[in-house]
């Protein structure tokens, strides 16, 4: 079943944790870059994957955990568990006052509404359940902003962290509504386009998963930063030009080998499909501060008004110009 099953494994391991470096003395450990990522390692993680293998190259050993939940993925960074983590802080950043700073947009929000037929639109679902992703997420965004315009409620909510664990919920008829990404929209819509359907969704595309570090570790490792930022912009401008380049990476660094073939199958399709549909931004999100803040106070995710928040306040782009400059941008 493709995504289904890895979606399902993923579930059964809840936290994956992965240690990726050179030696394993404590002294080593230390030095290595701790990343945290809110999201399971899968064939939608791989770009960021790979990425990281080439700052690798250039010197920055790290070591990855993965999350089930972004919650603890920027948990971990305000605990200092972490040094980098992968998700969005922009509510913990505003209302907790934690001096987390973004540096670099993975990924735009390219998620569509998706519902069993009985719920033919917005309206059938006033005062009905809906699943999203976590709490303060992206899909809750989408969700709230679509629900202020449509003047509907939603009933009882709840969270289903990752899009395949929500399509594979919806097959097994737990629940009848959520939102995915495109993938999993695609993969619902192949295998059971007779029971669900996509309803309107929003044309907006602001961030759906950055990366950020604490204001003080950026401080004291901008090499670090400029590394790391300067190999995931290259990648993401090379597979804007090839999609195709993340499989050859991901062959050519033996990562998520023990995957069988037909998820590794999906990897070219799923870059393809991601870069003609805008997920991935050429330019790191150099200029996403705006939408995005924009995006997130209609969603009540932030406190505005939308144009009295400062850009510096959540963002740190000093290591993304410094790659942009250094690779001709």
């Amino acid at each position: 079943m493709g995504i289904l099953e890895r979606a399902a494994k993923a579930v059964a391991t809840g936290l994956v944790v992965a240690t990726i470096g050179l030696g394993s003395s404590a002294a080593l450990a230390q030095e290595k870059v701790r990343v945290a990522l809110g999201d399971v390692v899968s064939v939608e993680t791989l770009a960021f994957l790979v990425a990281l293998d080439r700052a690798k190259d250039k010197g920055l050993d790290y070591e990855l955990t993965s999350f089930a939940e972004e919650e603890l993925a920027i948990q971990a960074l305000v605990g200092g568990q972490a040094d980098i983590g992968v998700g969005t802080p922009y509510t913990i950043i505003q209302k907790a006052k934690v001096p987390l700073r973004a540096v670099f947009q993975m990924s735009r929000l390219v998620f569509f509404p998706v519902a069993a037929n009985k719920y033919q639109s917005w309206k059938d679902l006033d005062g009905q359940p809906f699943t999203f992703h976590a709490r303060g997420t992206g899909t809750e965004a989408i969700g709230d902003i679509i629900a202020a315009k449509e003047g509907i409620s939603f009933g009882q909510r709840s969270y289903v962290p990752g899009s395949e664990n929500r399509i594979i919920a919806m097959m097994n008829g737990t629940i009848d509504a959520t939102i995915v990404d495109l993938a999993n929209k695609n993969l619902l819509m192949a295998k059971a386009g007779d029971k669900f359907h996509v309803l309107p969704g929003l044309d907006a595309k602001p961030s759906d998963e950055l990366v950020f570090a604490s204001q003080k570790w950026l401080d004291e490792n901008s090499d670090k930063a400029d590394i790391l930022v300067t190999e995931l912009l290259r990648t993401w401008q090379e597979m804007n030009d090839d999609p195709s380049i993340i499989e050859t990476e991901r062959e050519k660094r033996n990562l998520l080998a023990d995957q069988p073939k037909e998820i590794l199958d999906e990897v070219t399709p799923f870059y393809k499909e991601g870069v003609e549909n805008g997920l991935f931004d050429p330019q790191g999100g150099m200029d996403a501060a705006k939408a995005d803040f924009d995006f997130y106070t209609k969603a009540g995710q932030l406190e505005g008004p939308a144009d009295s928040l400062k850009v510096e306040d959540f963002w740190d782009l000093e290591p993304l110009k410094h790659a942009a400059e250094q690779l001709g941008g």
